[in-house]
């Protein structure tokens, strides 16, 4: 039988590379990611449980773990013309994309990224 345990490490070392400090991993980390293209079908994703797409140009992506607080970093890309990184919640972040008129449209290749501590 074996028992299952933890690793407990303040700092990790490469015999070359130098040491980092295990606090940095865990905060420069990202804490979710969603990559899709247009409509809700998820590429690739990490802590996300559903993309939801609100209307033209607006999705919104919820995770499996929530963040600790509410406006936790969080960035938003896009192939459109511009995109603004709408909300970021505990539990959600939403983005919008636009094209060259300014207008509300839909996008292909859109990646959101939140940064923070998981609740």
């Amino acid at each position: 039988i074996m028992a299952l345990g933890k690793i407990k490490a303040d700092t990790l070392e490469h015999s070359t590379a130098g040491s980092l400090d295990t606090q940095y991993v865990v905060n420069g980390s990202a804490k979710h990611f969603c990559h899709f293209d247009s409509g809700t079908t998820i590429d690739t994703s990490f802590n996300t449980s559903t993309l939801t797409d609100n209307g033209t140009g607006d999705y919104t992506c919820s995770f499996t773990s929530s963040l600790s607080v509410v406006d936790s970093p969080f960035l938003g890309f896009s192939l459109q013309f511009h995109h603004t990184d709408n909300q970021s919640l505990t539990g959600s972040c939403k983005i919008n994309t636009f094209n060259s008129s300014h207008s509300a449209a839909d996008a292909s290749r859109v990646t959101t990224v939140c940064l923070g501590d998981l609740a």
